[in-house]
């Protein structure tokens, strides 16, 4: 062992450095052996427990309707609208059937809407809700309209073809011919935890909503973003139901506009 002599220092001073080297190197010691002895304890209470479970969230499959707005009618059939100009595309032109039901709201930036039948006939119940969907979902809940006119119409009757000089755009179309029309429709709108084991959210007029609902949520117009608005109903939801919900998912629910917010 070699030690290392000072001889700028006293024999004392050399003796003092090497004592204080010693209870530092000690000090150090006593620590690392105090981490081995936690990590030892940490080590034998995992055992003892065994491994940590995670807790899995199963993950929902998505339906393909979910790629637009969309709910179910009181008496079940599926309605579905446009996001924006590409799937308003796709519903017209892919997805609308034979003996479905075309709906539009009579203003400016409305989306398409289609009332799936699957060969059945709706009731009337069933397109006066259609109609009200297509309303909510138009230009008319961001300008806090109380109310709107819908039409509807046969498929047949919706068309790409212009008028003379005139060309269409993505998403754009005619309609032609007679047309049922849902004058003064209502902008009434609540968002609902559906029944049944697979929970997830749905948004459309009351009626539906609460028909297909364990627990609902009406909305109104309102100064509160879409952002703000599907945090609170978030927290609502989990609150009540202990359902938690994507905030994403909340969003993709709601029209464009402002709201404020009464539970059910």
């Amino acid at each position: 062992m070699k030690i290392e002599i000072d001889f700028t220092k006293s024999i004392q001073e050399n003796a003092d450095d090497y004592y204080a080297l010693s209870k530092k190197s000690k000090k150090k010691l006593n620590g690392l052996d105090a981490g081995v002895r936690e990590v030892e304890r940490k080590l034998i209470k995992q055992k003892k427990d065994g491994p940590k479970k995670k807790n899995l969230v199963k993950k929902r499959e998505r339906k393909w309707f979910e790629k637009f707005h969309w709910f179910f009618t009181s008496e079940g059939f599926l309605v579905i609208a446009g996001k924006d100009a590409k799937t308003n595309e796709v519903i017209v032109k892919k997805l609308m059937e034979k003996n479905d039901v075309y709906f539009h709201a009579d203003i400016h930036g409305a989306p398409h809407t289609v009332l799936k039948t699957e060969g059945k006939t709706p009731g009337d119940i069933s397109k006066k809700e259609a109609a009200i969907f297509a309303a909510i979902f138009s230009k008319a809940w961001r300008e806090q309209l109380s109310a709107v006119d819908v039409y509807s119409a046969k498929p047949e009757q919706v068309t790409k073809s212009a008028p003379s000089g005139e060309s269409l755009g993505t998403g754009a179309f005619m309609v032609y011919g007679k047309r049922e029309w849902f004058k003064k429709t209502p902008l009434e709108f609540s968002i609902g935890l559906t029944k049944g084991t697979d929970h997830f959210l749905s948004s459309g007029p009351i009626s539906a909503v609460s028909k297909n609902s364990e627990y609902s949520i009406q909305l109104f117009f309102g100064n509160n973003s879409k952002g703000d608005t599907s945090k609170l109903l978030k927290k609502i939801f989990y609150d009540k139901s202990n359902f938690s919900a994507s905030l994403d998912d909340i969003v993709a629910l709601l029209p464009s506009g402002g709201f404020s917010i009464k539970k059910s």
